[in-house]
């Protein structure tokens, strides 16, 4: 398997597809890099190296008890970014992950970024706050830990239903791509499932997405019913100076999968501009 280690010696294991212009994917919560294999075979096939990893905590990476935050999850990918020398890369974030390219950004500047693409992502703020109204309350959040802990293979089975959508009337969501996030969400630690909810809940993101000066693209579905539209990517979009936000009807938050077709042409088209 393909690794790099981080400076606290936690592995963290990538898959390198193809050849060409870097883009780097970062997965939402609690998945793994192979949820990316929709874009990235689709991507590799027309030219790019398709760079995806799996976060500490997650998929075939290291488990250590500490770093399960926002600032580590940016350094890990910052490491990834400089040991593998990648210049000019766009960088893809979903749900999460797009909180991890927004503090990477931040963190670490755009000396090495192309571009950037954020897909259903958990910025500016999730947690309603007195300066973020539009937010979710922390009640909503304290049922996601307390899911996790009593059943969290359950939890997950159920998880999947406002995920994908497959709760609406018109949902059509395969078994086998519900079973697909179970799989890969039991892979992931119990502790870093657990503290990544105070990660993607709590962290502010306001500044980092201030910090943006590289051609923007936010991807976000208006039936998201994990990261409301409203409290997420039309604020992010007003943030990020010159983006592009572009809105997919009906779309669920799972939606790298359930519209790929159109997700992977978009952000083809966005590359190539």
């Amino acid at each position: 398997m393909s690794t790099i280690t981080t400076k606290d010696g936690t592995e963290i294991y990538y898959k390198d597809w193809g050849t060409g212009q870097a883009v780097v994917f970062s997965h939402g919560w609690p998945l793994s890099a192979d949820a990316w294999e929709d874009q990235m075979v689709f991507l590799g096939a027309r030219g790019y190296r398709c760079i995806a990893h799996d976060r500490r905590g997650h998929g075939r990476s290291g488990q250590p008890w500490d770093g399960n935050d926002m600032d580590t999850f940016a350094d890990d990918l910052a490491t990834i970014v400089e040991k593998l020398d990648l210049k000019d890369a766009i960088h893809v974030g979903h749900s999460m992950g797009g909180g991890e390219v927004t503090r990477y950004i931040g963190r670490h500047g755009t000396q090495r970024v192309a571009k950037a693409v954020l897909i259903a992502a958990v910025t500016p703020l999730m947690l309603k706050t007195a300066a973020n109204p539009g937010g979710l309350p922390m009640d909503a959040f304290d049922k996601i830990r307390a899911g996790v802990l009593a059943d969290r293979s359950q939890f997950f089975k159920d998880l999947t239903m406002p995920f994908y959508g497959a709760n609406r009337p018109d949902g059509k969501v395969s078994q086998g791509l519900r079973d697909s996030f179970w799989h890969l969400g039991m892979q992931a630690s119990l502790k870093s499932v657990f503290d990544c909810v105070k990660a993607f809940s709590e962290t502010d993101f306001t500044e980092d997405l201030k910090k943006f000066d590289i051609p923007t693209l936010i991807m976000h579905g208006d039936d998201d019913q994990i990261v409301p539209i409203g409290a997420s990517a039309q604020l992010a979009s007003k943030l990020v100076k010159g983006s592009t936000l572009k809105i997919y009807p009906g779309a669920p938050h799972g939606l790298c999968s359930t519209h790929k077709d159109q997700i992977n042409t978009d952000l083809l088209t966005f590359f190539q501009a």
